[in-house]
């Protein structure tokens, strides 16, 4: 499936800026970790990232549930409805659990961005350029910022990867370094 065909089924079902700024955050993340673990699949990897939360505005209430109708009306590969519907795993209702790479470092990563892009605001510089995986630790401790982001769900992921927290954190800014902006 190309980009801009994802872009499509994204837009469709989110007009929030936010919402479909995190989509792209996600995407890229992807795409970055993609060119380590599965190269020459960059596109398919932020395919998925743009894709996860693609019923998360329009239906919150069953979040990974109505994503899989939507991207299956939509036409899109079942292997990417199932990799991008398992960062829901264990919050939701969908019954994927992340098995492969991708679908490991989309579950740690989709809440790790919101963290990371929260703690960017917070700079002076408003940039990730500049930002340390100490400053990130500092917010990730204090339970009241940034308060939807689980850290849980992002230590879980940390263990499915078999990383460190510190090492998750600090390959996320890395990869959201090279998308900033978008």
């Amino acid at each position: 499936m190309q980009l801009t065909k994802a872009r499509e089924i994204l837009e469709a079902h989110n007009k929030e800026s936010f919402h479909l700024r995190h989509a792209e955050v996600v995407s890229g993340t992807l795409a970055y970790f993609a060119e380590e673990f599965d190269p020459g699949r960059e596109a398919y990897w932020a395919v998925v990232g743009l894709l996860h939360d693609v019923d998360f505005e329009s239906h919150p209430e069953a979040h990974c549930v109505k994503g899989e109708e939507i991207l299956r009306e939509a036409g899109v590969d079942e292997d990417i409805i199932r990799a991008a519907m398992s960062h829901g795993w264990g919050l939701t209702g969908t019954p994927h659990q992340p098995e492969s790479t991708m679908e490991k470092i989309l579950f740690a990563c989709d809440e790790l961005t919101g963290l990371i892009g929260a703690a960017t605001l917070m700079r002076p510089s408003k940039s990730v350029q500049d930002l340390e995986v100490s400053s990130v630790k500092k917010k990730f401790k204090d339970k009241k910022f940034a308060a939807g982001c689980s850290r849980d769900v992002i230590r879980q992921g940390a263990e499915m990867l078999g990383w460190e927290l510190d090492e998750l954190i600090q390959r996320t800014i890395l990869a959201m370094r090279t998308i900033e902006g978008c």
